[in-house]
């Protein structure tokens, strides 16, 4: 029991401190280098910022497939399933249960199509049980492609969204106003700053500072993982899919609830999303190719449940849209509907054992 209950206090605080480096200084420097390139700010959103937001998952992903030979490598797809899953149901339907979200269509239809692509992708994988150098060459062509649709979606529609490096911007900005989360993390962010220095000035030092928290505090989260399900007599895969990935995206979730209480919930509806693009398709086929190209033949992928949290993945995407494109509004009770979803999906994944 005490192994247990230690092994999750330092998970809690792992996912704390992961949340303050990715935020503060991890997507800051990101930000800084975009526009030291000149990329234009949807192409920046989709491929940096992105990666900033998603940067943990990435990370988990990757040590669980070196970890003892990829041993416990469901752990990483299994976080980022659960984390896909929890930002559709979750970070969607709270954000309109504070205040109903108005849709833009064309948007909503161009960001679930490339989602239920990849996730049709991912499922695809599971029908050999292996990835092959082709398969991860198409999860990293999906994400370019995705890029050139927003690359151009801004010239076709000049009044749209301006992507995702603003709404990461704009929600960073909201959480700055609550002044209670201000101080809670100043003094941690102060401390890892000196390690960074200033992420808008030195932001190559920054950026390689956070990759290295970031690789370090994944670490310990995947470690503490195993030792936590093996505490509790449960399999690893279980806490991925629901601790360590709701953990995760806790951020995301506060920041989502603040926005939409000023009346931006597509906002949170749009960024939930096209995290979970980059997720699986860069978060999951970036890794994988790394290890196919140090000499593996193929990766091995899949248990029945992922297999099973997957084709719930797709079937939230669905119930996603069909909420959306009613009224072009995402209603308080779609909302309410959506967490009631994610609380039986996880009552299930425990129930079942996975």
């Amino acid at each position: 029991m005490i192994q247990a209950i230690t092994s999750l206090l330092i998970m809690i605080v792992a996912i704390y401190l992961l949340a303050i480096v990715t935020d503060g200084f991890f997507i800051e420097s990101l930000d800084a280098i975009a526009r030291k390139l000149n990329l234009p700010h949807n192409v920046a959103g989709a491929s940096l910022m992105a990666m900033g937001s998603s940067m943990p998952e990435l990370s988990i992903a990757l040590i669980t497939l070196i970890r003892a030979g990829g041993e416990y490598s469901d752990i990483g797809v299994g976080n980022i399933v659960g984390s896909a899953v929890f930002n559709i149901l979750i970070i969607t339907g709270a954000s309109a249960l504070i205040r109903p979200a108005r849709i833009t269509r064309p948007v909503i239809i161009r960001d679930c199509l490339v989602y239920t692509i990849s996730i049709l992708l991912l499922l695809s994988v599971y029908v050999d049980g292996h990835v092959t150098l082709s398969e991860t060459l198409i999860f990293l062509g999906l994400y370019a492609i995705y890029i050139l649709i927003l690359f151009y979606w801004n010239r076709l529609f000049p009044n749209g969204e301006d992507g995702v490096e603003i709404m990461e911007q704009e929600l960073k900005e909201e959480i700055a106003k609550e002044s209670w989360f201000h101080r809670l993390t100043t003094g941690v962010t102060r401390g890892i700053g000196f390690l960074t220095g200033d992420a808008q000035k030195s932001y190559v030092r920054a950026f390689v500072v956070s990759v290295a928290l970031i690789a370090g505090l994944s670490w310990i989260l995947v470690e503490n993982a195993v030792v936590f399900a093996n505490a509790i007599n449960v399999p690893p895969l279980l806490i991925a899919l629901t601790i360590l990935a709701g953990g995760s995206s806790v951020p995301d979730l506060i920041a989502s609830v603040l926005v939409s209480r000023e009346g931006r919930g597509e906002m949170a509806v749009t960024n939930a999303v096209g995290s979970n693009i980059f997720d699986i398709s860069i978060g999951l086929g970036l890794p994988w190719l790394l290890v196919l190209l140090a000499g593996r033949d193929a990766v091995p992928v899949g248990t029945a449940g992922l297999y099973v949290s997957t084709l719930i993945l797709l079937g939230t995407v669905v119930v996603l849209f069909v909420f959306a494109n009613t009224g072009k509004v995402l209603s308080r009770l779609e909302g309410g509907i959506l967490v009631g979803l994610y609380v039986a999906y996880v009552l299930w994944a425990w129930l079942q054992g996975v």
